[in-house]
């Protein structure tokens, strides 16, 4: 697996692994963090969720920028790194919320979460653009050495291995991150003597707030959960709530501890091997004053059809993310109330799809190798194609079991009786199936579509190429909100789910009717 790549993989993967690791952490309970800290209903911290998650990729268009000026990628991904580690010191800071210190905390960790989105922006696209030079100079290399022929094209097909290695230590750290926050902030909560219950700190805020106009039925579930969360200062609710909510962040901001501890080990690797990572773009920009006018204008309309290939492939995949990443959004509503999940904690799902990508990563690999050896090697845009179908498979899925089932759209499900609601959930094996589909689909876009722009990026733009990548992935998240929308208005589930199947149809059919000219390009 790891055979015939560039040295400096491994190294550039761990420290990736790493950060994946923090971030992932973080991932996690950032969404119960901003409720459970601060009192803010779902929708509110859905949004600074989704701005967060948006920006890290947008700035890595700045990132990009930033390493292409500067021809520095090294010393851009340290800063990113930095940065990152000191947004998670501030998100770990256990600072007790009230309401004397809402808006100013509240602007504290907004601006902690802007410096990690930064850190990201500098690291994130930079480290791409590096692995992709290693297989530029490797290819240079061999041609250089009179490689011709299927060989030559059996050691560019690497490029493509590569990526997919690289991506599945990202998902090594995305597989355990999301253990490792609920039992931190388990063991906090058991070291006082309480139990951790996910939904007591809405009603704590509730009634701390606002315990006037509570419902009896409120106040009951509060009494009960209470009861079993901190037995202790039942006698005192107002007291109790107060208590149970300091504990309970303190447990989550401790978890924050963990990401920073993971950033300065993945900094830690990447000193340790930074001489063996290449800057090929120092070298192509002294090449250049060779170069006759000819030659040059050659090489211009030469980047302008590579950065149009570029965009042509970008806008598909922004239709991949949006449906993709339904799994933080409508995949989360519908495994929340249509499936049986009373057995698995909110957070542990968040790491079937990195599981996925472990496991399944070495078979399609093998795959890919066996075809390229029998010489039937698949081009990197048509993987793509296949991506797409895969991930328009997953919503048919949906969308056939919503329609087997009858299920009503999310407000009417919800308005039912419970005993009723419980009768007609799925089984949890619906969210694998699910999971497995969109994770097949994600190893045959996310790695190839790194590949790709590592392909067809002109040298001097490797990074802000990387970051245009990234910037895709922002903008199919900015849309990602479309599916509870959906989910909650549409007359039945499976409608929503086939406007998802039709966009990734669409999607494949154009990225079909480009596989030729995208070829042509990246020759």
């Amino acid at each position: 697996m790891f055979k015939n790549h560039p040295k400096g993989l491994i190294p550039a993967a761990l420290s990736n692994m790493g950060e994946r690791f923090g971030y992932y952490i973080m991932n996690a309970v950032l969404l119960l963090f901003l409720c459970s800290k601060f009192g803010l209903d779902e929708g509110v911290a859905g949004v600074i969720y989704a701005v967060f998650y948006a920006g890290i990729y947008v700035l890595s268009l700045v990132g990009g920028l930033i390493a292409d000026r500067t021809q520095n990628y090294k010393s851009t991904i340290q800063w990113g790194l930095l940065i990152m580690a000191i947004g998670y010191v501030l998100l770990s800071i256990p600072v007790v919320h009230s309401a004397g210190n809402h808006m100013w905390l509240l602007t504290f960790t907004c601006v902690a979460l802007f410096l990690i989105a930064f850190g990201n922006g500098l690291f994130k696209g930079n480290l791409q653009a590096i692995v992709g030079q290693m297989y530029d100079n490797m290819e240079a290399d061999a041609i250089a050495r009179g490689i011709k022929g299927d060989e030559l094209n059996q050691i560019k097909e690497r490029r493509d291995s590569g990526f997919q290695i690289f991506y599945v230590f990202i998902n090594i750290g995305g597989l355990i991150a999301p253990f490792v926050a609920p039992l931190l902030r388990q063991w906090w909560l058991g070291v006082k003597g309480m139990v951790y219950d996910a939904g007591l700190p809405a009603l704590c805020h509730q009634y701390l707030n606002d315990a006037a106009n509570m419902t009896s039925e409120q106040m009951t579930n509060l009494t009960q959960l209470m009861e079993k969360a901190n037995p202790s200062m039942v006698s005192d609710m107002g007291a109790a709530c107060s208590s149970y909510l300091e504990v309970f962040n303190t447990g989550v901001h401790y978890s924050f501890i963990a990401s920073v501890v993971a950033m300065f080990i993945s900094l830690a690797i990447f000193i340790t091997f930074k001489k063996i990572f290449p800057t090929p773009a120092k070298k192509e920009a002294a090449a250049a004053v060779d170069y006759t006018p000819e030659e040059k204008a050659s090489m211009a309309r030469e980047i302008k059809q590579r950065m149009y290939a570029l965009f042509a492939v970008l806008g598909v995949c922004v239709f991949f993310w949006l449906s993709f990443h339904q799994n933080g959004q409508s995949l989360s509503v519908f495994a929340r109330d249509y499936v049986i999940t009373d057995t698995i904690a909110p957070e542990i799902w968040q790491a079937v799809n990195p599981f996925f990508v472990i496991v399944l990563t070495p078979i399609i690999m093998a795959i890919f190798a066996a075809l390229t050896k029998a010489g039937r090697a698949i081009s990197t845009p048509r993987k793509i194609v296949i991506g797409m179908f895969i991930t328009a498979l997953a919503y048919l899925f949906l969308m056939v079991l919503s329609m087997g089932y009858d299920y009503p759209n999310g407000e009417d499900f919800r308005a039912m009786d419970l005993a009723q609601q419980t009768a007609m959930k799925s089984q949890w094996w619906v969210l694998i199936a699910t999971y497995f589909f969109l994770t097949v689909a994600e190893l045959f876009i996310s790695p190839l579509g790194l590949s790709f722009v590592s392909k067809i990026a002109p040298k001097h733009l490797q990074g802000i190429c990387q970051g245009l990548w990234l910037g895709a992935t922002a903008l199919g998240n900015l849309f990602i909100w479309i599916g509870p929308v959906m989910l909650n208005k549409m007359p039945k589930l499976w409608m929503c789910w086939a406007v998802f199947f039709v966009i990734c149809l669409i999607a494949m059919g154009v990225m079909w009717g480009m596989v030729k000219w995208l070829e042509r390009v990246t020759e």
